[in-house]
């Protein structure tokens, strides 16, 4: 149905009070294009969170560019004024009505549909990325951890170098906060000396999608489902999250996401070349 209702259900099935920004990417793999099968990124973005992705553009052996990048959605361009979703009560806003953040999905969103091939490196971040980061910045860190390998055939990258990328670029983010030679402080794109924020980034590949990667993840979610009924929700030792990062802005605390958690050799799928037919996964 796409990225709206998808966003409109996850607001629906919540209940706690307060706001947010959002960015959510899916695969699509219904989209043809002259009868064949082609694979789309459909991303939504309410505020200042952002979407960028990098693709080999000139074949397997050269480095990673910047392809596609979401823009911030900030209310008269006012940087402490991104859009939100928000669900309040009277003691806020007496007059707080439910149809508000829906209607902010729904017409407020930005909306966007990028093709996806195999290889693809897709990073998504909340503002504390993005106002402390330039976008080259973010392709250097990149292309640093993920160097051009050549072949003819694409090999997945291993999930614990997802997680590297994510936590270097959190950490590059705190860095521009700190002052440097000369007590300068770095420039950023929200200014020298960017912000302190709490910073939250996804690094993810576009993939194949197996039925090895399909097995592999049903295996993942009944694991899920043992681990919440015996543990009530707690830490499970088997696995561990493999791409995505966030830290608070006094680098004492950090929490890795469960956007993807594989056991490598779960994770490792397909070597088979990027064809139309197949059908990709952000893994």
């Amino acid at each position: 149905k796409g990225p709206i209702p998808l966003l409109q259900d996850a607001f629906d099935s919540t209940r706690s009070l307060g706001s947010t920004t959002a960015v959510l990417a899916v695969i699509d793999n219904s989209t043809r294009i002259h009868s064949k099968l082609h694979p789309m990124i459909a991303v939504i973005s309410v505020g200042d969170c952002e979407l960028l992705i990098l693709r080999r553009t000139k074949g397997r052996a050269s480095s990673l560019e910047a392809v596609f990048h979401t823009e911030m959605q900030r209310i008269d361009g006012n940087a402490q004024c991104p859009l939100q979703i928000c669900r309040i009560d009277d003691r806020v806003d007496p007059d707080f009505d439910e149809r508000m953040p829906i209607e902010v999905i729904e017409r407020g969103s930005a909306v966007h549909c990028v093709s996806a091939y195999e290889g693809d490196i897709v990073v998504l971040g909340s503002d504390g990325v993005f106002d402390n980061l330039f976008l080259d910045e973010i392709v250097e860190i990149c292309n640093q951890f993920f160097p051009a390998a050549g072949g003819s055939k694409f090999q997945p990258t291993h999930p614990a170098l997802l997680e590297e990328v994510a936590r270097r670029i959190v950490e590059a983010c705190h860095a521009k906060t700190r002052p440097g030679m000369g007590g300068r402080y770095p420039e950023a794109p929200i200014g020298k000396g960017g912000k302190r924020d709490d910073t939250c980034c996804v690094v993810g590949e576009v993939m194949e999608w197996t039925e090895a990667q399909s097995e592999a993840w049903n295996r993942i979610k009944r694991q899920r489902r043992w681990q919440n009924l015996l543990t009530c929700g707690g830490g499970f030792a088997g696995f561990r999250s493999c791409c995505s990062v966030c830290t608070d802005d006094k680098d004492d605390d950090s929490c890795a996401g469960t956007a993807r958690e594989y056991s490598y050799s779960e994770y490792a799928g397909s070597e088979g070349e990027y064809e139309d037919e197949s059908r990709c996964v952000i893994a």
